[in-house]
Parts: C-alpha cells; sequence; structure tokens
C-alpha cells in the first residue's frame, strides 16, 4: 500500500494495520451503498444501518484476533478494555448521512492511540477509491503515493471547508466561520472526514468543524500532520481529543486560527 515502507518500525507496522482495518471495514459498508437500506435514528438523532454495524463488527473482529489486549472504542458498540494503555478508534461510516443518501463522500476511519498520543490513522473512502494512512514520523500516504498539503500562503486564495456552515452551537463560532469563509477564495461544507482528505492531499487549506467525537477525529491528526499541516482543537491545543477541530496547512496556520479567534 505505502510505497518505500519496510514494515519494520512498530509505528509503520500499526500503520499498514490500520490501513488494512479501514480498508476491511469500508468494503464491507460499501457493499450496501446505494441499496435499499432501513435508516434508524439513534438516541443523539444521528443515522445509523445495519452497514455501520456490520463494519463495525468486522473491524472489531480482526482487532480483536491481532491484538487482544488492546482496547477498542467504536462509534456503535462503544468501549472495551477501558484501562488498556492502547486502544483502537473506529468510525465504521463516517458521513452516514452522505452514504444513505448515495453520496460517495463518506469514509472509515481508524487510529490507535496510546493516552492522548495518536499512533497510527487511517481514512479510507471506498466509493471513490482513496485511502491515505499515516504515523508520526512515516510520513502520510495517499493511495501508495507520499502527499501533503498545499503551500498557498494568502487567505484570499484558499479554500476552506466545514461540516456544516450553520454550528448550531454556538452563534459566536457561526459568525467567526463566515468571517473566515467571506474572506477565502471558495468556501464550501465537502464535510465530515473528505474535508480532512482534501487539505492532507493539498486540495483545500482549512477545514474547520464545530463539534467531533473522538472516532471522528483520532485519525485525522497524524495524516494532517505528517502531511506537513497543522491539527488543532479551537484552543490550539494539538490534540485529536478537544470535542472539535481545526485542520489547515502549514502557510496558513496561524492565519485562519487568528481569524476563528472571535468565535471563542
Amino acid at each position: 500500500m505505502m510505497a518505500g515502507s519496510t514494515g519494520r518500525d512498530p509505528l509503520e507496522a500499526l500503520m499498514h494495520a490500520v490501513a488494512d482495518v479501514a480498508t476491511l471495514a469500508g468494503d464491507y459498508a460499501l457493499g450496501y451503498y446505494r441499496t435499499d437500506l432501513r435508516v434508524e435514528a439513534k438516541e443523539d438523532g444521528s443515522p445509523v444501518t445495519v452497514a455501520d454495524r456490520g463494519a463495525e463488527e468486522r473491524a472489531r473482529a480482526w482487532i480483536e484476533a491481532r491484538f487482544p489486549d488492546d482496547g477498542i472504542l467504536g462509534e456503535e458498540f462503544g468501549m472495551v478494555r477501558p484501562r488498556a494503555a492502547r486502544r483502537w478508534i473506529v468510525d465504521p461510516i463516517d458521513g452516514t448521512k452522505s452514504f444513505v443518501r448515495g453520496v460517495p463522500l463518506w469514509g472509515t476511519l481508524v487510529a490507535v492511540a496510546e493516552g492522548e498520543r495518536v499512533l497510527a490513522g487511517a481514512m479510507y473512502f471506498p466509493a471513490v477509491g482513496e485511502l491515505v494512512a499515516a504515523a508520526p514520523g512515516c510520513g502520510a500516504w495517499w493511495n501508495g503515493t507520499r502527499c501533503a498539503v498545499s503551500s498557498v500562503g494568502a487567505l484570499r486564495e484558499a479554500t476552506v471547508l466545514t461540516t456544516d456552515d450553520r454550528f448550531p452551537s454556538d452563534a459566536g463560532r457561526r459568525s467567526a466561520f463566515a468571517r473566515l469563509a467571506a474572506a477565502a477564495a471558495v468556501s464550501r461544507t465537502w464535510g465530515d472526514c473528505y474535508g480532512y482528505l482534501l487539505v492532507a492531499t493539498g486540495r483545500a487549506e482549512a477545514m474547520v468543524d464545530d463539534k467531533l467525537s473522538p472516532w471522528d477525529a483520532a485519525a485525522l491528526a497524524p495524516v494532517i500532520t505528517e502531511a506537513g499541516g497543522v491539527f488543532t482543537d479551537w484552543i490550539g491545543a494539538p490534540t485529536a481529543f478537544g470535542g472539535d477541530a481545526i485542520a489547515t496547512n502549514g502557510a496558513l496556520a496561524s492565519e485562519v486560527r487568528r481569524a476563528l479567534d472571535a468565535g471563542m
């Protein structure tokens, strides 16, 4: 999958592993894509299908067979072995709203973390045939080739993205993103994990999310940073577990965060 990698380094081996799990789960979900699926509503109102649950079950079985002492945290089935030193974090379908409507911009996310340090992450987009995986010091690999964020250094030339430009939870953040979007060349809501893929591969300059769960964010952090970008929460902490996220290329990192400071 990742050209030039040997698999001998422990983090490199984990990078291959998360890519394998993401591919396994994502391909299973793809089998249900654009089929007549029954859509249920979870307690928070978000949709879920048999594809979400089945994909996570397959990811968990793969992990259990190979890393039986590790914890697993997944969106659909919660946490097992919470006291384990290392945990796998799985989102079987990030973008279920897109998935159930036949829109291809959904992905499967898998990460491995020790505490708040993410050791490896993978993002797989089966419907569009894109896979990116990364681990600290190992680079970010997009369909077998090293990828990098863009070099755009002026906000007026940038593309900025968000999952939902309504930002329903906070009016201040909603206004701050609106100002950021107005200053950029292009603003789009190519949301969920697909926006982060675009930043990591140099096709957009910033992706902003007002609310993220650990399974939404953990895989994103090493991909963005190993591609040369900056990944933080809204207060600027370099974490995937802050409950929100700002991902940018390197050149615009400070400017984008300054523009969003008014929403804090």
